[in-house]
């Protein structure tokens, strides 16, 4: 029987664990949080000091009824979730449904947290328990109760005053500020002009001639800004006098050669991590956090489980002193002792609030190489092992050396007109020879400085291959991707590392942005939610006020703070606030727009309105003028009418129309008459319908661009499939119909789409 119960928060943990513990430990997992607040509102009560009402979750019950079972043989328990503010809170809700259960009477009850799943670790915190953290447990208490009440008050005013289904969220929306207002700034953006103006040089003698390039940096005297050469009159003008005064040839007035020195990056955070495997791997936060938590709760390496890295949510670059050790003395014996720094290199945060009793994200050990155990991890997990593995290994090695030169190149006698080639050569990779971080597009470096320059001495005469002027113009800020958002959210003090992906991912489901090119576009709903939060909710979606917040809710986990006085603090102007809108603002408020033109139907204004498939520019007298169009239609264009088609509905022209998801065919005729049909007609793939036998199966696009084949009797018969339909019978269990489905490990088959049916067959290529 076992003597002792440990709780961990997934299975993958609780395996690993179990190993390490050996006999008299049962450990089982809650699956993550086993309840949560009621699903409606009053569930907090700001009248009972916000009291709160719970739920074991559906989904969890089974968990917690086996974890009930097995404390009932067991004497001792442990709780040993994750060691942060969530896992506090599992942790002591779990105590509390047993405790309420008379379950805990005799028993031996201890919070245990370690910050890496070794055995060393783990015995160590079992050996050790310490008692559950009221301010740990209080500020998730408060991040909770301010995340229900926001939602509770917020969402249901969205509902009236834009559309129904929408919702608000404490921290989501500041995010979504951010997003809109870059998108704003760069609809703004008026590009500027401006020239530059290189030389093209020839370096050397005979076959050892290098072709060199410099940037004109003082033209007559002046030092050049990048509006000083601002059209192509004055570029020729500035070509012509270098011309002249160069007469072929370029004098070395100035050579400068220094050293450089550049220091490894610190540690990876949860946010460093996240934007690192966005910018190096491609990967999405959320893909990262996944992929992190498989590697932290341990892998199979020859029959020992092993947990491979520390924990993933940390906003802290302190490494543990053991690991420094071990860090130095791996570098030592693989890269040699003068690649070691002489003392121990220590890194600050940026981040405000950081938890410094954490650690950074670094391996268990740096003795389980990247190579050799990739053969037991995912093609996945290895790319993100080796990421945080070489960091590691990195952030304690010695700075790299290089040396940089800069050369001055006169155009003349006098050095009025001066041209600049900077290069460099790295000296001692140090520990750029294990890693270099990446940077964000915005900040990319320029390409001429890593070039290496060929031998000059001043007084030395080049040649004057030719001067190149080149038209330029500003752009905007770009729009943020995974990476810089998350740098952003840090920087303002929005969210925290356990937030940053549920951040993102509940923008993205609730349709207030899109992805183009991996970068953030608000949608038409997003813009108006966001201008309406703005508008009316400034204060609670202020970029400090949601930071300010932040700090006190970790002032709460530190004990510096009471958790209820701070939520009185928040509701009481909060609820009046909402309260007052709900009153005084009408939903045409919201979604209108005005704009300076006037219908030229009925003379009437226009506005900006939103409607089903978006924004669009509409007449305010409607229903009694029904004038719309485009957003981004010219006021003066006719729609593009289908020629030789008339609608089969009322018999008016179809014109093209712009919807939310692009472009369709539609009836001029509308709103009274509301025909439609996609732009591209679905493909006939020649194959009956396995379901109705009355109907073909057709390709067509969804929403999203994704390929799927349905039936052509939509929506009386429903059937569809997501691979392309074959006209053959299946083998196994006769349905009419397989499909062609293509895999990267397993290639292309030909597949049963009847879940039941497992018939596979593989198709020769014609290469094979």
């Amino acid at each position: 029987m076992a003597k002792s119960l440990v709780i961990v928060e997934s299975p993958a943990k609780a395996k690993t664990i179990k190993k390490y513990l050996g006999k008299g430990f049962e450990v089982l997992a809650s699956y993550g949080h086993v309840r949560d607040l009621l699903p409606k509102e009053g569930a907090v009560d700001p009248a009972d000091d916000f009291a709160m009402k719970y739920q074991i979750i559906e989904r969890n019950q089974k968990h917690v009824d086996a974890i009930v079972r097995a404390l009932k043989k067991a004497d001792n328990l442990y709780l040993a979730t994750d060691p942060d503010r969530e896992g506090e809170a599992i942790s002591w809700h779990l105590y509390e449904i047993l405790k309420d259960q008379g379950l805990l009477e005799g028993k031996q009850v201890g919070r245990v947290a370690f910050n890496e799943i070794t055995k060393r670790a783990v015995n160590d915190a079992v050996a050790q328990p310490r008692e559950l953290s009221q301010d740990l447990i209080n500020a998730q208490l408060a991040r909770r109760a301010l995340d229900y009440l926001v939602g509770f008050n917020l969402s249901p005013l969205l509902w009236k005053k834009i559309r129904r289904g929408l919702s608000a969220g404490r921290v989501q929306s500041p995010a979504l500020r951010l997003i809109v207002e870059r998108e704003l700034e760069i609809e703004k953006f008026k590009p500027k002009e401006y020239w530059t103006i290189d030389a093209e040089v020839e370096v050397g003698v005979k076959k050892k001639k290098q072709a060199v390039n410099a940037k004109l940096t003082h033209l007559d005297g002046r030092k050049l800004s990048q509006f000083t050469i601002n059209t192509e009159a004055k570029a020729k003008k500035a070509e012509q006098t270098l011309a002249l005064a160069a007469n072929g040839k370029l004098r070395v007035y100035k050579v400068e050669k220094k050293k450089r020195k550049r220091n490894p990056a610190a540690p990876f955070t949860t946010s460093t991590l996240q934007q690192e495997a966005a910018r190096k791997l491609g990967f999405t936060a959320r893909k990262t956090m996944s992929v992190a938590q498989q590697l932290y709760e341990g892998t199979d390496l020859d029959g020992e489980m092993v947990g491979l890295i520390t924990y993933m949510r940390t906003d802290s670059v302190n490494l543990a002193e053991e690991a420094l050790a071990e860090i130095r003395d791996y570098i030592e014996k693989r890269f040699g002792k003068n690649n070691l720094p002489g003392a121990v290199r220590v890194y600050k945060t940026k981040a405000k609030n950081a938890q410094e009793a954490h650690e950074a994200i670094r391996p268990t050990s740096v003795n389980h190489e990247p190579t050799a155990i990739k053969k037991y991890l995912s093609k996945d997990q290895f790319r993100l092992y080796e990421l945080i593995w070489k960091r590691t290994i990195a952030c304690q090695m010695i700075h790299a050396t290089m040396d940089t030169v800069a050369v001055d190149l006169a155009a003349g006698e006098d050095a009025k007109h001066l041209f600049r080639a900077n290069g460099s050569v790295l000296v001692e990779p140090g520990f750029m020879a294990v890693y270099l971080e990446s940077v964000d597009d915005s900040k990319a470096p320029a390409d001429d400085k890593d070039r290496l320059l060929p031998p000059m001495e001043e007084g030395d005469e080049v040649d004057l291959l030719k001067i190149l002027p080149e038209q330029h113009f500003t752009e905007p800020p770009p729009r943020f991707s995974e990476a810089s958002l998350v740098k952003a959210l840090e920087e303002y003090g929005i969210g925290r590392p356990s937030t940053y992906a549920s951040i993102i991912s509940t923008l993205q489901s609730r349709e207030y942005v899109e992805m183009d090119k991996k970068r953030f576009i608000p949608t038409d709903v997003g813009r108006i939610v966001n201008k309406f939060l703005t508008e009316h909710f400034t204060q609670y979606v202020d970029y400090d006020f949601t930071a300010h917040l932040e700090d006190d809710l970790d002032a709460i986990s530190r004990g510096e703070k009471k958790w209820v006085p701070l939520m009185k603090k928040f509701w009481k102007p909060f609820k009046a606030l909402v309260d007052d809108k709900d009153k005084n603002v009408d939903r045409k408020d919201v979604t209108h727009e005005a704009i300076d033109e006037k219908c030229p139907k009925c003379g009437g204004p226009l506005s900006i309105r939103l409607g089903r498939r978006g924004r669009f520019i509409g007449c305010d007298a409607y229903p009694e003028c029904d004038y719309t169009r485009n957003l981004n239609e010219d006021a003066n264009s006719e729609p593009e009418v289908i020629e030789d088609r008339k609608c089969p509905d009322c018999g008016s022209d179809l014109i093209i129309r712009h919807g939310r998801y692009g472009k369709f065919i539609g009836c001029s005729g509308y709103p009274d008459c509301k025909h439609i049909e996609p732009l591209e007609k679905p493909q006939d793939m020649g194959v009956e319908c396995p379901e109705c036998k009355q109907g073909n199966m057709f390709k067509r696009k969804s929403r999203t661009g994704k390929i799927f084949y349905s039936c052509g009797r939509y929506p009386d018969c429903k059937y569809a499939v997501w691979n392309e339909p074959l006209n053959e019978a299946c083998p196994d269990c006769g349905w009419p119909m397989l499909t062609l489905k293509t895999t990267k490990r397993r290639g292309t088959e030909k597949v049963c789409p009847q879940k039941e049916c497992n018939f596979s067959e593989k198709v020769e290529s014609d290469s094979e």
